[in-house]
């Protein structure tokens, strides 16, 4: 039996009925419930359900009393170059905003970058806006972290739903498919 690596220590755990997430399918978005599978072992993802109206970062910390440092973001990047398009998951910490129009812009390759139109992001991710997450992202998208993340310990993160959110070692998302760690990919505010 493998060891999680997530040790639930923090207070703000006790606010949630954590579960492991593959034992929890109906609160996760499909294609986060079959990346699961595919994740390196050792890697442990918890799930809990949230108040959907809740799924927000900053009233889901202030109702759940989660640290923002413990909450990470994911959004979804477009830039086009040559007329192809460009996409890329960037996660941060909550406590800090990606920097799209430089580290993000320079490692995508691309001339001009914005965040995605919500309706493009949760089509081709196939979660719901305010709940996408790296886990089961199309697979040929890279997913930039901010070193921060990797080093926060567990993050509160994105199911693929707003009715939940997922638990998982901040250095765990850098084993995900297409992903890198960069420095200074996010800022604080």
């Amino acid at each position: 039996m493998t060891v999680p690596r997530i040790t639930l220590s923090a207070d703000w755990f006790s606010a949630f009925d954590l579960a492991p997430a593959a034992d929890r399918p109906d609160l996760l978005a499909p294609p986060v419930a079959a990346a699961l599978a595919a994740l390196p072992p050792g890697v442990t993802v918890l799930a809990t359900p949230i108040d959907p109206n809740l799924a927000d970062t900053a009233a889901f910390c202030a109702h759940y009393g989660v640290p923002e440092a413990a909450s990470a973001n994911c959004v979804i990047t477009l830039g086009k170059r040559a007329g192809e398009e460009r996409f890329a998951a960037v996660i941060v910490l909550a406590t800090t905003r990606a920097d799209i129009n430089t580290a993000v812009r320079k490692h995508v390759d691309v001339r001009k970058i914005s965040f995605a139109p919500m309706d493009t992001a949760t089509g081709l991710t196939q979660m719901e806006y305010g709940g996408i997450t790296p886990i089961g992202l199309p697979a040929d998208w890279p997913i930039l972290i901010d070193t921060a993340v990797t080093a926060a310990g567990p993050v509160v993160i994105g199911s693929g739903r707003r009715a939940s959110k997922i638990v998982i070692d901040g250095a765990d998302l850098a084993t995900l498919p297409n992903s890198a760690v960069i420095n200074g990919l996010a800022n604080p505010f």
